[in-house]
């Protein structure tokens, strides 16, 4: 069993940051540990993946050089450091992950909002 806890969203104006927290427990290495949204009206989205080392990592192309995904495997915390925000980024972001690498996403942590203002 892994749980996922997501915290950091809020409210940013259009341009600015924010940096989303993913604290899990449970085994984490060896799966695909990512971020996923959904914006209101439309389907859950990809936004960003990678495995444990870091020698792995994807990002959907609408967030590509704006957001970055980590880990800090010591704490236990999975990170999106969201950069240059724009109002289409505007959704629930959820924390996620895999049974194993390669596998589509199993885990879901509760979610947390995240609105850019114009």
């Amino acid at each position: 069993q892994l749980q996922l806890v997501e915290s950091g969203g809020g409210l940013v104006q259009a341009g600015g940051s924010l940096r989303l927290s993913c604290t899990t427990s449970g085994r984490t290495f060896s799966r695909a540990m990512g971020w996923s949204r959904q914006a209101p009206g439309k389907e859950r989205e990809f936004v960003a993946r990678r495995n444990w080392s870091g020698d792995s990592i994807s990002y959907a192309d609408s967030v590509k050089g704006r957001f970055t995904i980590s880990r800090d495997n010591a704490k236990n915390t999975m990170y999106l450091q969201m950069n240059s925000l724009k109002p289409e980024d505007t959704a629930v972001y959820y924390c996620a992950a895999s049974e194993e690498w390669g596998q589509s996403f199993y885990y879901w942590g509760q979610g947390t909002q995240v609105t850019v203002s114009s």
